[in-house]
């Protein structure tokens, strides 16, 4: 199922103990387009302080109530490490919180998560893939300190979602609108789409523009370019926020631009692993 951020924006997470806050703004990778934090403010419970909770912490959403179940409790959150969630998170930051809680780092491997595809899979224990534990924990803790040693300094890539709503999308031949949102996987956190409002060319049109069709994201200038032409924009299927956005949809908006869809490359992933 996807989810717009906006939705998500308006969920509290809950611990095991308590609400921990609402959810105020999202850190994504944009090199994977994958959400890789949510940025949750704790309002009057930790004097509005701004923490870092990753997906490999959430359990099974209840959407009907607009929480997000999160396997950590509020004493680990209160006494995490602090990150401003007004400047970049390092890859230093990244270290330290993963370690803090104990959880695998997401880079490195050939997946949107470590080896995987799904956060929880990373979770320390998980029994998934037919590993034995004692073997999945060894297997983690060597590919940790290699981690470590090799990644420390990366540049992690991490940027707001908040930050990237209102760019201008620029076709190959003009401007065709901007971002008004987008919409994530909430099995994977990864983001499927970037929901284009073309308002200010066509009057009327919200479409869809996957990030694999993405040529660049201009930060200095707040643009992002897509290898679409305006001519196959104006005449994609149009996106309508109350509608089922089901997978027959999706194959057509795919169809339409003549692109390979996302959930070929995931069969195939399977079928490697």
């Amino acid at each position: 199922m996807l989810r717009s951020t906006k939705a998500l924006e308006s969920c509290s997470i809950g611990a095991t103990d308590g609400v921990i806050g609402h959810v105020k703004d999202l850190y994504f990778d944009d090199d994977a387009w994958v959400v890789r934090y949510l940025v949750v403010d704790t309002g009057s419970w930790l004097s509005s302080r701004k923490v870092l909770v990753s997906p490999i912490s959430l359990l099974a959403p209840n959407w009907n109530e607009g929480i997000l179940p999160a396997s950590i409790t509020k004493a680990q959150v209160q006494a995490s490490p602090d990150i401003d969630a007004d400047k970049p998170v390092s890859r230093q930051n990244e270290v330290q919180y993963l370690g803090y809680y104990g959880y695998p780092y997401y880079w490195g491997g050939v997946g949107m998560w470590g080896d995987g595809l799904y956060p929880y899979a990373m979770v320390p224990g998980y029994a998934g893939y037919g590993i034995d534990r004692a073997d999945r924990e060894r297997e983690e803790e060597s590919y940790a300190r290699a981690e470590r040693a090799r990644h420390r300094n990366d540049d992690p890539h991490l940027r707001s979602i908040n930050a990237v709503v209102g760019y201008h999308i620029k076709a190959t031949d003009g401007e065709i609108g901007h971002v008004e949102g987008l919409l994530v996987d909430e099995e994977t956190w990864a983001i499927r789409y970037l929901i284009v409002n073309t308002s200010n060319w066509w009057v009327g049109h919200k479409v869809l523009v996957a990030p694999q069709w993405i040529a660049g994201v201009h930060w200095s200038d707040e643009t992002v370019s897509v290898d679409l032409s305006r001519e196959s924009v104006k005449d994609a299927p149009v996106y309508d926020p109350d509608a089922v956005l089901d997978r027959p949809w999706e194959a057509g908006l795919y169809r339409h631009y003549g692109r390979p869809a996302y959930w070929a490359e995931q069969a195939d992933y399977h079928s490697v692993v």
